[in-house]
């Protein structure tokens, strides 16, 4: 992780920007990931344009897309399509002592409907305890809209979402990361060792060329292509079709396509690609719609 990406989400940071209106916030927290100011009038880059929606982008198109459940619903709708699987949802609800004690045949996963990063697991023969109930008490009470102004975010419902783990509830699985500019693909990442000091990220081309491209989480190496890699795509591509932009997170297990959800904002616009020519490239496959069709009335 880079310097100037450890300071974006230290206390002082959030403390500042959280004192901010919305315009300067977004500013304050670009100037510490990128190293710069962003053009926001006149957005050019992929960073420059995620906080242009982050500011502007009040369509409903977004507004169920930081939803966990509501996420579901839409790639359930359209799974024969994109040939897909998606996670069985056990419990949601918003006191997580309805299902303490209870067991589930299946490998699961915890997390809040609302906000990002954060998850527990749980294996086939582990119950939602105590220390689970005790460790996600305040997970309910931030909302990640209020710092980071992801308006999205705002729409979402504040619920627990309790659902089967894909994988064994242990090891996260792969996660395919697709980048996605009116339904194409542009590149696609694949994320190794997720909620582990191992995580790493390796960007393809829809054809599965490497791109050298880092983040913060640094680079893995390049691997084969999935065997499944068309079929992959074709899932992307059939999610990402209401959207200008939109990020489509998949999981490939054993062949088996499932679901992952949506992220309209990557990085909070605020993480640096390495080398920079990448989020300029990136930022020219994205036409942002006219401000007047998306602004709030």
């Amino acid at each position: 992780m880079n310097e100037s990406l450890r300071h974006v989400f230290q206390p002082a940071h959030r403390r500042v920007a959280g004192l901010l209106p919305l315009p300067l916030r977004r500013r304050y927290l670009y100037l510490a990931g990128h190293g710069r100011l962003p053009r926001l009038r006149d957005p050019q880059t992929f960073g420059e344009k995620i906080n242009w929606r982050i500011m502007h982008d009040r369509r409903p198109v977004l507004a169920w897309t930081c939803d966990k459940l509501a996420m579901k619903d839409h790639a359930a709708q359209v799974a024969e399509e994109a040939g897909i699987s998606v996670p069985e949802t056990f419990w949601s609800g918003t006191d997580l002592t309805e299902v303490a004690g209870r067991m589930f045949d299946r490998p699961w996963v915890l997390k809040p409907n609302h906000r990002s990063g954060l998850v527990r697991f749980g294996r086939a023969d582990e119950s939602v305890d105590a220390r689970t109930i005790a460790a996600t008490k305040t997970w309910l009470r931030d909302d990640q809209s209020v710092l980071l102004g992801e308006w999205a975010y705002s729409q979402a419902r504040p619920l627990y979402v309790l659902e089967e783990a894909i994988g064994d509830g242990v090891t996260p699985p792969d996660d395919y990361k697709y980048l996605m500019f009116d339904g194409k693909i542009a590149a696609v990442s694949v994320d190794t060792g997720r909620f582990t000091k191992q995580h790493s990220r390796t960007f393809y081309t829809a054809d599965w060329e490497p791109l050298h491209v880092a983040t913060a989480l640094g680079s893995g190496e390049p691997g084969p292509p999935p065997e499944n890699l068309a079929a992959l795509n074709h899932a992307a591509e059939v999610l990402a079709r209401p959207f200008d932009f939109m990020r489509v997170d998949l999981y490939n297990v054993d062949g088996v396509i499932w679901f992952s959800e949506h992220t309209p904002y990557p990085g909070g616009g605020v993480l640096p690609f390495e080398p920079h020519s990448f989020d300029a490239w990136l930022g020219e496959q994205w036409t942002l719609p006219e401000l007047d069709d998306v602004a709030a009335r």
